[in-house]
């Protein structure tokens, strides 16, 4: 079973760099997503158990115990896909699996070659982060995953939606820092009232410049809210110091919707000859 080095990973994202090609991390939540994903250039494949609400066709959504589907899913992509490293979402803040470091072994032993703090309690508001923080499952863990990630090399990227937040993922050692600035708009059931673009670079920027303040090297990937189309994802690197996208929705849901019902017109519209 193929798997990548923290080391191995990193140095292939500096070399995309330094050839200014934009690192793609694309979500895919099952085997025929991960494999178009990688024939389409993608450098790494992060998978979600969110991502199954979406091939649901349901708004992204947390289904279930989302450790553990994420770990059966691990199977399904790595059946499929060798070339590129796989990275599972975890919830850091699982209470059935308090022991972190022995779960970062079975998302290794599952064939993940890094991890992301996902679902994350980072983009969930005061109240969630307050009640959850009280008895000890907030977004702490999510820092102390990251932090346990690093101390075992292994590869991690982290989503915060605040600068605070940011800091904190930089000090543990996260070697990606994703803004993320909200659910991604567009397709059948994207978020249409969302910020503007504009608005979304600001926030891209402070958080970035936190995480920057903490470590200079740390590499600033975007996702979510109003960057939903590769146009969107130019305007953002002009105006950011990201050097790649994470695409969930934006790879495994729109494209999908759109092609389906596309495909499903074009056969539609064919008419019968007249002898039937």
């Amino acid at each position: 079973m193929r798997m990548f080095e923290r080391t191995e990973i990193l140095a292939k994202i500096a070399n995309q760099v330094a050839e200014r090609k934009a690192i793609l991390a694309a979500g895919s939540s099952c085997g025929l997503v991960a494999k178009c994903a990688v024939l389409g250039g993608a450098d790494m494949l992060v998978v979600y158990s969110t991502g199954l609400s979406r091939l649901m066709g349901l708004p992204t959504s947390r289904i279930g115990d989302s450790n553990a589907r994420t770990l059966e899913l691990a199977s399904e992509v790595r059946n499929v896909v060798s070339s590129v490293p796989v990275i599972g979402g975890i919830e850091a803040w699982d209470p059935l699996r308090l022991d972190l470091d022995a779960l970062l072994d079975k998302f290794w032993s599952a064939g993940f070659s890094g991890v992301i703090n996902y679902p994350t309690i980072s983009t969930m508001g005061d109240k969630w982060r307050y009640r959850r923080g009280r008895v000890g499952l907030g977004f702490e863990r999510e820092v102390e995953m990251i932090a346990a990630a690093r101390k075992k090399d292994i590869f991690s990227l982290a989503y915060v939606a605040s600068p605070d937040d940011a800091k904190a993922m930089a000090g543990a050692g996260a070697d990606c820092i994703v803004p993320h600035v909200g659910a991604t708009r567009g397709g059948l059931v994207g978020h249409e009232e969302g910020q503007p673009i504009q608005e979304a670079i600001r926030r891209i920027n402070d958080i970035s410049d936190a995480a920057r303040s903490v470590r200079s090297d740390v590499i600033l990937l975007c996702h979510g809210g109003a960057i939903a189309e590769p146009e969107d994802t130019i305007v953002v690197y002009r105006s950011t110091q990201c050097v790649g996208f994470v695409g969930a929705s934006s790879i495994e849901r729109i494209p999908i919707e759109r092609a389906v019902k596309a495909a499903a017109e074009e056969f539609k519209a064919v008419p019968l000859p007249r002898h039937h």
